[in-house]
């Protein structure tokens, strides 16, 4: 016997409680795609604002702490015999070199089970012509042709001080040397714009500024003008309590040479973007409360035994670097 078959679908309160079922879990599955959409857009937000700042404090605390190193292209040596006195003579490269540096000529005793007489002595340079290759200086003792030059020590200056004339600012870090280690010397500026940030005095309040970095050849001619290739770091704001964005310990004078111990960094940066959940923009302080620059620091402690000849002086173009036109 064949079966009946009835054509009729669901009845109307069915349908409505089918669409009904469909409402809920379609509102549910979009309710958390939104969510999680929103989740991703302030992670991002933050990640970026958390990467930028990391990576801005990682390289300062790597330049600082290198800041002070003194150091020549390459080997230098003697091209001449010099006798005692007043003397001009050739060496193989007078690159690098500069008037007031102090080289350290010849080479020292390291045997101390047989009698030695050291010619190794420190002179200061009173004159350098790097493109005839001659330095000159007062030497006290023979030297022949051929013998080693070096350059010992560090700056003392190389965190240039604020007590210095055109020196280093809550707002402006100066330092200079081999910086990157590589034989080859630079001066570098990190400055904050606008300085009012540093001191919490920006009008409005709201008001963002830029880390930049100025890096140049140690004896360039003129400070490099900013420019928005230099920006390391943007959407700085104040800090809390007004802290300064750089302040600096120095130690005892030595001689009359401030060293500058150890650098103090704070920064605050926001977010880009306002946050989605929090409709404000989020803010991270990082602070570097004891970067040392170690050559800094060790040539302070040769000093203060009094070993001076290893403490070198500033370059005459690096004080006329910090006199040049900045921010």
């Amino acid at each position: 016997m064949p079966h009946n078959r009835s054509d009729a679908g669901f009845t109307l309160p069915e349908l409505m409680v089918t669409l009904a079922i469909m409402l809920v879990i379609s509102g549910a599955a979009t309710a958390a795609i939104l969510k999680m959409t929103t989740t991703q857009a302030t992670i991002w937000n933050r990640t970026q604002m958390h990467s930028g700042i990391r990576g801005a404090t990682e390289v300062l605390q790597q330049e600082v702490g290198q800041a002070g190193r003194v150091a020549l292209p390459g080997s230098v040596t003697l091209n001449s015999s010099v006798s005692p006195g007043t003397s001009t003579v050739s060496v193989s490269s007078a690159s690098g070199m500069f008037v007031g540096e102090k080289l350290t000529i010849d080479a020292g005793c390291f045997d101390t089970l047989t009698p030695c007489t050291s010619r190794q002595e420190v002179v200061t340079l009173t004159a350098v012509n790097a493109g005839a290759g001659t330095v000159t200086a007062q030497f006290g003792k023979d030297h022949a042709s051929g013998v080693a030059i070096q350059v010992l020590g560090g700056f003392h200056a190389g965190i240039v001080p604020a007590s210095t004339a055109n020196g280093s600012t809550d707002s402006v870090l100066k330092l200079f040397g081999d910086i990157n280690g590589d034989g080859t010397m630079v001066y570098i500026e990190y400055s904050i714009a606008p300085a009012c940030i540093c001191s919490a005095t920006c009008s409005p309040a709201t008001t963002t500024g830029s880390l930049y970095r100025n890096s140049m050849a140690w004896n360039a001619a003129s400070k490099s003008a900013p420019a928005a290739s230099q920006v390391l770091l943007g959407n700085l704001v104040s800090n809390p309590n007004g802290t300064a964005c750089f302040t600096y310990q120095p130690t005892t004078a030595v001689n009359g040479n401030i060293y500058v111990a150890d650098v103090a960094i704070t920064l605050t940066v926001q977010t880009q973007l306002i946050d989605p959940v929090t409709k404000t923009f989020q803010k991270e302080t990082k602070a570097l409360l004891n970067v040392t620059p170690r050559n800094v620091y060790n040539t302070w402690q040769v000093a203060s035994l009094g070993y001076g000849e290893r403490v070198q002086s500033t370059p005459p173009t690096v004080t006329a670097l910090l006199a040049g036109s900045g921010f």
